[in-house]
């Protein structure tokens, strides 16, 4: 299965000088805990998480209004393109203990995302010869281990 068929298109972005409240309420507002972060092209840089605000709300002087989603995401970026093999992505997410992919064109401007969840989903729905529910509990586990948390900064 390609990442084309499981990944979500209509995904919102945010820039570099957006601030963290202003990231918040895209969260918010589109019900998801990651909001890919691109550069004056329409390249992707970055994703900023729910988590990455709140450990850099609690953890700096400044208000979430103040601080720039520059400040905060990691300079990792682990991407896939749609034409991508659903279990090539799910290797990713293992291996950098990620839970969510932005998915780029061959320019890398953002064409969608795909997360642990759409991969859950497709192996729950029976359809998961391609991607077996084992490999996607694997991945699950694998990312949320307690030891490998850490914030970006």
């Amino acid at each position: 299965m390609k990442i084309k068929e499981l990944m979500t298109s209509d995904v919102k972005s945010c820039g570099l000088d957006t601030n963290l409240a202003a990231a918040a309420k895209i969260m918010w507002e589109e019900d998801c805990g990651a909001v890919p972060v691109t550069d004056e092209s329409g390249q992707v840089v970055g994703v900023i998480t729910d988590r990455d605000i709140c450990i850099a709300g609690a953890t700096r002087p400044s208000a979430e209004g103040d601080i720039a989603v520059r400040d905060v995401i990691s300079d990792a970026l682990y991407t896939c393109a749609p034409s991508d093999d659903a279990r090539a992505a799910l290797d990713t997410m293992r291996q950098r203990k990620v839970r969510r992919l932005p998915v780029v064109d061959a320019g890398g401007r953002l064409a969608g995302i795909v997360s642990i969840h759409d991969l859950a989903v497709h192996a729950r729905a029976g359809k998961g010869a391609d991607v077996p529910a084992e490999a996607v509990i694997d991945t699950f586990v694998a990312i949320t281990s307690a030891t490998d948390l850490r914030v970006h900064a």
